[in-house]
């Protein structure tokens, strides 16, 4: 990975710091991006430390569930790097109670699904002028029970339900990546996405009470370590197995089939134009 540069979102802890730091450990440039200036220079700290590349961590810092904090951040990573060999869409969230953002979206959707999207398509044309490139993006299984209503996709209807809205947006990032696939066909940037199992991290405890509590009872029992949570991700990013490879969803190293509603193309479609609205993004090249 020597004189390559990668982007990935939500790397100040568990599986992103994780994938992080062993890219670096490759001879990648890595930039992560958090939300915290003091958690995430903290974290550019305790990965050069553990990889001896002083020179080769860098940080933005975006609070992704904001659409103009993320195009700040793809202007702020335009104007640093002239290339962009991957990028990791890792950053996600999940909400025991309904909660909008600063552009009065509801925040799961916004963040796993909404920053996902804009933030790779503003990135396109680096990723394109790079190629060959990779967009790895992180899902979970959590899709099988998802469900992309587009009469409610701001999930206000019937009861929030946050494991429900989690499974939504994990769905969005599959059909996502599926759809990009066929709009770079011939370009020579990849898109695939991956389930990293059930890990152990700071994932969910932002939530108060019994949530939080029994999420980490879950860990302790039966969770992944953040280090096999990350290793789907670093092969995707950085293997020759997995170079040209495009399009696939990805467990344990390893392209197996998601969910049936995943494979809908005219939903993915409909879903990329509403995306688009929604993010006033402009994807007409794509």
């Amino acid at each position: 990975m020597k004189d390559k540069v990668i982007l990935i979102t939500g790397a100040t802890n568990g599986i992103g710091k994780v994938a992080a730091s062993e890219l670096a450990k490759q001879g990648a440039t890595v930039v992560i991006v958090g939300r915290s200036a003091e958690k995430t220079m903290a974290t550019v700290k305790d990965i050069q430390e553990a990889t001896g590349h002083q020179q080769q961590v860098d940080y933005l810092l975006a609070d992704l569930s904001s659409m103009a904090e993320v195009r700040r951040l793809a202007e702020e990573f335009k104007k640093k790097y002239d290339r962009l060999d991957v990028l990791i869409n890792n950053a996600g969230a999940t909400f025991t109670s309904r909660e909008e953002t600063v552009d009065s979206y509801e925040k799961t959707f916004a963040t796993n699904h909404l920053a996902y999207f804009l933030l790779t398509t503003l990135l396109l044309d680096v990723l394109k002028a790079s190629a060959p490139s990779r967009i790895v993006s992180v899902a979970s299984n959590a899709h099988m029970f998802g469900k992309i209503n587009f009469e409610d996709l701001q999930n206000r209807s019937y009861g929030f339900q946050g494991f429900g809205a989690y499974s939504n947006s994990k769905l969005a990032n599959i059909m996502f990546t599926y759809e990009l696939d066929r709009r770079l066909k011939g370009t020579g940037v990849t898109a695939n996405v991956l389930h990293p199992g059930f890990v152990a991290t700071a994932f969910g405890q932002n939530n108060p009470g019994l949530f939080s509590s029994g999420i980490k009872l879950l860990q302790s029992a039966f969770a992944l370590t953040p280090q096999q949570g990350a290793d789907t991700i670093v092969y995707l990013a950085s293997s020759s197995a997995v170079e040209g490879v495009t399009g696939k969803y990805w467990e344990k190293r390893k392209a197996i089939s998601s969910s049936k509603s995943s494979y809908d193309e005219a939903a993915a479609k409909r879903l990329w134009e509403v995306s688009e609205e929604l993010t006033n993004a402009v994807t007409e090249s794509i």
